[in-house]
């Protein structure tokens, strides 16, 4: 793994994110959103999910036949996601009210089988790591952030509006925008000093 291989996975879950760029996982997204603790807790649990089963598929990439690859991705994914709702049944009772049902939705997940398909079954263990938890990180950073600004837009309105669907779906809209709007001017100024240094050099 090159060092601007290793650079362009890790800074993955930025610079595609599965959120504001990849527009992944909205259900999830919309419907856990709503106040940080519950964004927080389904990102963890989705990051544990898509870290390990992209460690899991890309260890056993090749002796996977292509015919049944997708089932076995599943499979391993559902196993993984089994395991996280034992532990937050068992152990965190009042969370598993609350986001319980999602934990499930895990498996089906587009995030978790897009990196599945797209990486970590094409790639080393290494590489799959990095990139699971770049995208892990990315996800709870997305999920949080929209979270946080749901909840204090209903605290601002003194709204219940904000915590609904219709809400998250505007939040969302409001905030992926600025996201890409940002991004998009930092990749413009770096595109610009590159350009200039180019000519300086020459």
């Amino acid at each position: 793994m090159t060092r601007e291989e290793f650079k362009r996975t890790a800074l993955g879950g930025l610079t595609n994110n599965p959120v504001f760029v990849l527009v992944l996982g909205m259900c999830p997204t919309i419907a856990k959103s709503d106040n940080v603790i519950n964004a927080v807790s389904l990102g963890l649990c989705t990051a544990f999910v898509l870290i390990f089963s992209n460690v899991i598929i890309s260890a056993l990439r090749k002796v996977i036949p292509d015919k049944v690859h997708l089932p076995a991705y599943i499979i391993v994914i559902a196993s993984l996601v089994t395991f996280v709702q034992m532990v937050v049944s068992s152990f965190l009772p009042s969370l598993n009210d609350s986001i319980g049902a999602f934990i499930s939705l895990i498996t089906v997940n587009c995030i978790i089988l897009g990196r599945a398909e797209a990486f970590a079954g094409k790639n080393k263990v290494l590489p799959s790591l990095i990139d699971g938890v770049s995208m892990g990180l990315g996800f709870i950073a997305a999920i949080t952030l929209l979270g946080a600004v749901r909840e204090l837009l209903t605290l601002a309105f003194g709204s219940g509006f904000f915590d609904t669907t219709m809400g998250g779906f505007i939040v969302l809209g409001l905030v992926m925008a600025a996201f890409n709007a940002v991004y998009g001017y930092v990749k413009d100024v770096k595109r610009r000093k590159t350009a200039l240094i180019e000519r300086e050099a020459a």
